[in-house]
């Protein structure tokens, strides 16, 4: 009965995390309609916007960008025919679908034989909802080329300046955008030319190759001059962290509960 009741209660905790996503046929109601959120931070006021998001994807962005050397304003937002998809929310909102389907394929009348089925399947569940964690809490580490080329920066209109750089990423329960500025290095720089790695955050004096940079500046060797973030939160993120942490516990309590029984029934001296 106590397992029955587990199983149940991780179930209903997996439905819970997945009304949080939209899920394409299903017939449940996610976060479809666009929500708008004001882009803030503590330590700076050079960027501010508000970003429109619409399930897995943002639909709109207006960003200013108060340029620090000259205090110049610069206003761009998306082209109307573009929308960005965030792959951190389709991947952990496709992770949690096939949860879903591991719990629900089988007919309710199905009847699990062994304890050691019910471990297979409850490991396939966990590896799910782990993965789908993952996503949110682990934001991919990009180099300043693959930002460049990523196709953002190109999604604004009017089209940015040459020497700027936007990334956009989910971090946990937060919506998260990075503009850089670059400037070109002097040809009698002593500074030893090291291009940056990948980061999910990059610091200012990260360099980038000029062969694949923006095609404007040549061959000068560049550098990130100033790092401006914002963010936001996303309550319903925050909601489905919350589901994957109470699922897995439930999951590894169902497991727990399982060996011991088998363990019972293993070693009865009768």
């Amino acid at each position: 009965m106590a397992t029955v009741m587990a199983a149940t209660a991780a179930e209903r905790a997996v439905l819970e995390a997945s009304l949080r996503f939209t899920l394409p046929g299903s017939g449940t109601e996610g976060p479809a309609k666009q929500e708008n959120f004001i882009l803030g931070s503590c330590g700076t006021d050079q960027v501010k916007g508000v970003l429109t998001l619409q399930g897995d994807a943002l639909s709109q962005a207006d960003v200013n960008l108060k340029m620090p050397r000259n205090n110049q304003l610069l206003h761009f937002a998306f082209r109307e025919d573009k929308q960005w998809k965030l792959q951190q929310i389709q991947d952990a909102r496709n992770h949690v679908s096939q949860a879903i389907y591991l719990l629900t394929s089988r007919d309710q009348s199905y009847q699990f034989k062994t304890g050691a089925e019910v471990l297979k399947l409850m490991d396939a569940v966990m590896l799910q909802l782990t993965r789908a964690r993952n996503r949110l809490t682990t934001p991919a580490t990009l180099t300043l080329p693959e930002i460049a080329a990523s196709g953002l920066t190109r999604m604004f209109a009017p089209a940015l300046p040459s020497d700027l750089l936007v990334n956009v990423y989910i971090n946990l329960n937060k919506l998260c955008l990075t503009v850089y500025q670059l400037h070109a290095l002097q040809p009698n720089s002593t500074k030893n030319f090291r291009p940056a790695g990948g980061a999910v955050l990059h610091s200012p004096g990260a360099m980038l190759d000029p062969l694949t940079a923006h095609s404007e500046w040549g061959s000068q060797r560049l550098e990130v001059s100033h790092v401006h973030k914002v963010e936001c939160v996303i309550p319903w993120l925050n909601d489905a962290l919350v589901y994957f942490t109470v699922s897995l516990q439930l999951c590894q309590q169902l497991k727990d509960k399982i060996s011991v029984f088998s363990s019972y029934w293993s070693y009865r001296p009768f």
